[in-house]
């Protein structure tokens, strides 16, 4: 475990290196945090109430989509396929540890300093710019980092196996563009799943890009308390431990590939 600690706290430090990085990102996220902003507000002027959203509720929404943008990774990042193509996975695959959890660590590096630097600084501009709908129970931020924490390991799975494409294609990013639209549409993170029509939205709840960003967002707006909230998280966990084990599985056939390949 100590291992895996130090790989993440590595991968924290690197992206301290990168700070104008994150300033533009920063400053990007609050434009179209605004951006999107605006037709919430046009829409919610003719109805007051939309799915059971009013108006703070939808802002809210909006604010903490965009503030979860980086920390789940929702557009994801390729350095494990680049690694298949220049060959510097056969070096992490003799390492004496987990390749998956390797990975997993960095990305929970990665996740930790962009919920700081990130994710706070655009929740915050929000509420300079709106107001926004905070937690009234002290319990929501406990489920809330549960949920966090869950969302980040159904991101990155998902997102690895992606990367993986790239032990059977020359185009693993094609394929995972694919892959990044469709978490993209059915996450929550366009517009939120409650909006769906009624004969989709249990569908598209259940699937595991939910547990992306709708379910976050939901716990932090306070939409599911209780039992439902622990059904909530429950899923989440299910659809984490699935994928997770899923990558591995992956992992195990594209590492008897690179053997049969000589590698």
């Amino acid at each position: 475990m100590r291992v895996y600690l130090e790989i993440g706290k590595r991968a924290f430090q690197r992206e301290l290196v990168y700070r104008t990085k994150n300033l533009a990102g920063l400053f990007t996220n609050a434009c179209f945090g605004y951006l999107r902003a605006v037709p919430l507000l046009a829409a919610f002027e003719a109805r007051g109430d939309i799915a059971g959203y009013n108006l703070q509720d939808a802002l809210t929404w909006n604010w903490t989509v965009q503030a979860l943008i980086m920390v789940v990774g929702l557009w994801g990042g390729w350095e494990v396929a680049d690694t298949i193509r220049s060959g510097d996975v056969v070096s992490d695959l003799s390492k004496p540890f987990s390749f998956l959890g390797f990975w997993l660590a960095r990305d929970y590096g990665r996740a930790i300093y962009y919920l700081l630097f990130r994710a706070l600084p655009v929740v915050l501009i929000g509420q300079l710019l709106f107001g926004l709908r905070w937690p009234h129970h002290a319990i929501t931020w406990a489920a809330l980092a549960v949920s966090l924490a869950l969302a980040v390991s159904i991101g990155f799975a998902f997102r690895f196996m992606l990367n993986l494409a790239a032990f059977w294609t020359t185009d693993a990013r094609g394929v995972g563009g694919l892959g990044l639209i469709a978490s993209t549409f059915l996450s929550g993170f366009l517009i939120p799943l409650a909006f769906f029509p009624d004969w989709l939205r249990p569908v598209v709840q259940a699937l595991p890009f939910a547990g992306i960003v709708q379910t976050p967002a939901d716990v932090f707006l306070e939409r599911v308390t209780g039992w439902a909230l622990m059904g909530a998280l429950g899923q989440q966990a299910l659809w984490a431990a699935l994928l997770l084990g899923a990558a591995q599985g992956l992992v195990v056939i594209a590492t008897r590939r690179v053997v049969v390949q000589g590698g």
